[in-house]
């Protein structure tokens, strides 16, 4: 079991950007891949971007070219930079562990509390 804590929300006017932060609280990186979900006001959670021990990153099609999703093994961090928010971008941000990219609905960690993002048009 590992420890993860989500900041870096905020509002902000559609267009601009907003970088979010997924600290844990031990080096998970070489055992596990991580991810990004978002649940919007009335849907379901979803994968927004995930990436691997190694690197290797996949993307929902609807941030491709818009979100990067990286990580910092030395710091057990892993970050979103979304850039030209939308307001459906809006949501409370989670981020979690999973088996590899192409499994992250099979989560490894307990869910946290989440960081609100909120898109004004």
């Amino acid at each position: 079991q590992v420890q993860l804590v989500e900041s870096g929300g905020g509002l902000v006017q559609a267009g601009g950007s907003l970088r979010l932060s997924c600290a844990a609280s031990r080096n998970i990186f070489s055992i596990s891949a991580m991810g990004w979900f978002r649940r919007a006001p009335g849907k379901q959670r979803e994968l927004v971007a995930a990436i691997s021990s190694h690197g290797s990153t996949r993307y929902a099609d609807s941030v491709k070219g818009r979100f990067t999703i990286s990580r910092d093994n030395a710091n057990n961090t892993m970050y979103l930079q979304m850039n030209s928010l939308k307001p459906e971008d809006t949501g409370v941000y989670y981020c979690n562990t999973g088996p590899s990219i192409w499994t992250m609905n099979l989560v490894l960690d307990s869910w946290g509390q989440g960081t609100q993002v909120t898109v004004s048009s």
